[in-house]
């Protein structure tokens, strides 16, 4: 298939890499990341449009998507799909499906889950909304990029799913932390309260599968020093997008608003900055030690 592929960072990059990788013959265009092995330079967004079957964007917010979706749909041809993988606001993955669909095209906003490893190791998860149509189109493609592609429903719903996984994720994070901080302080052992926790009903991916204690539990970042895994600067770019869609959608969501808070003042205030998001342990062992 003829694909083309605009937005070719940490996770753009070797998603492109997987479609080369399996055959596929892909157009490439970034503003500055260099060429994956086997994708070819395209010199604008239009031009690794031009012809494809199916163009694939990983941009880093909606303004963008807005901006290269304006230069790409009109010179794509007929029946041709857009499928955006960035994780954007829901109101312009719907602007940006309407704009597709009203000249033409077919329409996916799949945003991933998985990150920069699921993305090299071709396993992330799809969450795609969209026709049916449009997602059958472009599953072949998704399953060659990952393990897993979910149907959410029409245009917009991809989103709306990664932002409300993404919500239970930063919220359950932070009170996994704070309950790590708390049984310090009660003299609890971690390793005791990870082995009941972990069994009991406080158990969550959080907590099981990504502790955020060093040396408890399955490998994770915390037994690297914390570097992601997962930003703490991503975890607030997708609160904050819960919140807009909270806010637009008139859902009353306060601890999904308490969670963003607690990122924003860690990102930008403190030194969550570059650090995994279950990094908000050290966080809460600091407080109260001065």
């Amino acid at each position: 298939m003829k694909i083309g592929f605009i937005g070719l960072g940490n996770m753009g990059g070797p998603m492109a890499a997987n479609l080369a990788a399996a055959g596929h013959e892909v157009t490439g265009f970034d503003l500055a990341a260099p060429m994956p092995e086997g994708v070819t330079k395209a010199d604008t967004a239009a031009d690794a449009a031009k012809g494809a079957e199916v163009v694939i964007t990983m941009l880093p917010n909606g303004d963008i998507l807005r901006k290269v979706a304006a230069e790409i749909i009109p010179v794509m041809d007929k029946g041709a799909c857009h499928a955006d993988c960035s994780t954007v606001d829901v109101d312009s993955a719907r602007a940006v499906a309407d704009q597709a669909i009203e000249a033409g095209l077919l329409a996916v906003d799949a945003p991933v889950s998985g990150g920069v490893g699921g993305a090299a190791g071709g396993t992330l998860t799809f969450m795609a909304g969209g026709s049916e149509e449009a997602f059958d189109k472009v599953k072949p493609l998704f399953d060659i990029m990952g393990q897993k592609a979910v149907h959410c429903g029409p245009s917009g719903n991809g989103q709306a799913a990664k932002i409300c996984n993404n919500m239970i994720l930063g919220a359950t994070m932070i009170v996994t932390c704070e309950a790590f901080a708390l049984a310090d302080k009660l003299g609890l052992d971690r390793q005791a309260m990870f082995d009941v926790v972990s069994t009991s009903s406080g158990q969550s991916w959080s907590m099981n599968t990504y502790c955020p204690a060093p040396g408890v539990g399955p490998k994770s970042p915390a037994d690297n020093d914390y570097k992601p895994g997962f930003a703490s600067d991503l975890m607030l770019k997708d609160l904050r997008l819960a919140m807009q869609a909270a806010e637009s959608a008139d859902a009353d969501t306060p601890l999904g608003e308490a969670a963003m808070e607690l990122y924003a003042r860690f990102v930008e205030q403190e030194d969550g900055a570059g650090t995994d998001f279950s990094a908000m342990l050290p966080r809460f062992e600091k407080r109260g030690h001065g």
